[in-house]
């Protein structure tokens, strides 16, 4: 009697995310056994070019040498501490650092484990501060069209994806959307600052009404990922600041899947900061900003809504918390990452890979027949498949296995988010792959 393999165990033990199990018995899990920089390697030793960054977490490849020193001499000194009542080295350090990459205007950081959780936290710390402040009414939140926001039930509330949020609409405290700023939604002779403005418009007529209700408005900066990777101009972020602070409604910036380096600045958030004060009142991070190693998240805030909370009586405290709450593992793992940013010099070389992403993908696909709105964000580029049948994004997924990359289309929408350590023959590779699995996935 044989024993059973990785996948016949996984396919018995494991519920994946995500995931209609059922579709495995005709599109087989890939047992992945080792990774080594852009590459995974299942069991067969087949290289897998990871194009989308495993779930857009990694940024310095698998295994990277230099993260892996770091925990490896963090294992040894500390694995873990709770962190109520207790402090360590590596959360300190990583606050200072983080605190420093916005001139020190978030200097307070509070610490979960994943994105949506990230996201629960700067919700009830928007609406816990107001309370605090002597305006319990405002506890509503406004989101973008085709926002996403993560999978929990608060999460979830300011999330505007059909397939997540209809499935547990019965559980939620649906929060309010305005028009998302879309570059795509242009009308002829119409530019994509002028679509933001218009955007724009319509958020500040839904917080003329709305605002003595509202703590926050939570958006995506620059880029809604799980919606199709919708982009748009960073006028709308300047516009929706000065809105923000002219209405007394938060700015959370849900940095978790564009942050650490994805647009072509560490906080994507950047691109629309001219002065101090247009810095958003909270930022998530997660994905990214371990490396793609460890669970780790985190959401910084400013002195203004720390000090809201600083007070004798602890009802006025921040009343959340994690069991790994800054786990000096995964704060190891990120300081080892921002490391890498700092000595590699990490966005000018993705300048340099981001001309060779949009070159490449020119080339191919700039006069595709099927092909609509290639458009790139730093190092995240994308399009849509017009036509594509409904069953594409799996056709193409398997496709491009086949073909020796890692890609999921969302629906129709192809996009590519690698780590930031692919070379030229690897985009290329990355292309041409993608090129093949277009054409298989048409056919």
């Amino acid at each position: 009697m044989t024993s059973p393999t990785l996948l016949d165990r996984s396919l018995a033990a494991v519920w994946h995310p995500c995931t209609q199990m059922k579709q495995h018995e005709h599109l087989p899990l890939l047992p992945i056994v080792r990774g080594e920089g852009p590459w995974l390697i299942d069991e067969r030793g087949r290289r897998l070019l990871d194009g989308i960054s495993s779930w857009w977490t990694n940024l310095f490849g698998h295994c990277n040498p230099r993260i892996n020193a770091a925990l490896r001499e963090q294992l040894e000194t500390l694995d873990h501490a709770m962190l109520a009542g207790f402090t360590h080295e590596p959360v300190v350090a990583l606050s200072e650092r983080l605190s420093a990459l916005t001139g020190q205007r978030l200097g307070h950081a509070f610490y979960a484990s994943d994105g949506a959780s990230a996201t629960e936290i700067a919700l009830k710390m928007s609406a816990h501060y107001w309370r605090n402040r002597g305006k319990p009414e405002k506890n509503r939140y406004v989101s973008l069209a085709g926002g996403y926001h993560g999978e929990t039930v608060g999460a979830l509330a300011v999330t505007d994806v059909a397939i997540f949020r209809d499935a547990y609409a019965p559980l939620l405290r649906q929060a309010a959307t305005v028009p998302s700023p879309d570059a795509r939604l242009t009308a002829p002779g119409e530019s994509a600052v002028e679509v933001a403005v218009r955007a724009a418009a319509s958020l500040e007529e839904w917080l003329d009404r709305h605002h003595r209700h509202t703590a926050a408005l939570i958006v995506e900066p620059l880029v809604q990922g799980a919606s199709g990777m919708v982009m748009y101009d960073p006028e709308y972020l300047r516009l929706a600041r000065r809105l923000c602070t002219r209405f007394e409604v938060h700015l959370i910036a849900d940095e978790i899947a564009v942050g650490c380096g994805r647009t072509g600045t560490f906080f994507a958030s950047e691109q629309a900061i001219a002065a101090a004060q247009d810095w958003p009142d909270f930022i998530c991070l997660s994905k990214g900003i371990s490396g793609g190693y460890l669970p780790l998240s985190l959401v910084l805030s400013t002195d203004e809504v720390y000090a809201a909370f600083y007070h004798d009586d602890t009802r006025r405290a921040f009343l959340h918390s994690h069991s790994y709450t800054g786990n000096p593992l995964a704060c190891r793992a990120a300081l080892a990452t921002l490391d890498i940013f700092a000595e590699d010099d990490v966005l000018s070389a993705n300048r340099i890979r981001s001309r060779l992403l949009a070159k490449g993908a020119t080339a191919r696909w700039g006069d595709h027949p099927s092909v609509r709105n290639l458009r790139q964000q730093g190092m995240i580029l994308a399009f849509d498949v017009e036509g594509a049948a409904p069953d594409f994004a799996q056709r193409f997924f398997a496709a491009a296995l086949d073909a020796g990359v890692l890609l999921r289309p969302i629906g129709n929408t192809v996009y590519f988010m690698p780590p930031y350590v692919v070379e030229a023959a690897q985009i290329d590779h990355m292309l041409d792959g993608a090129d093949a699995a277009l054409a298989a996935a048409l056919d």
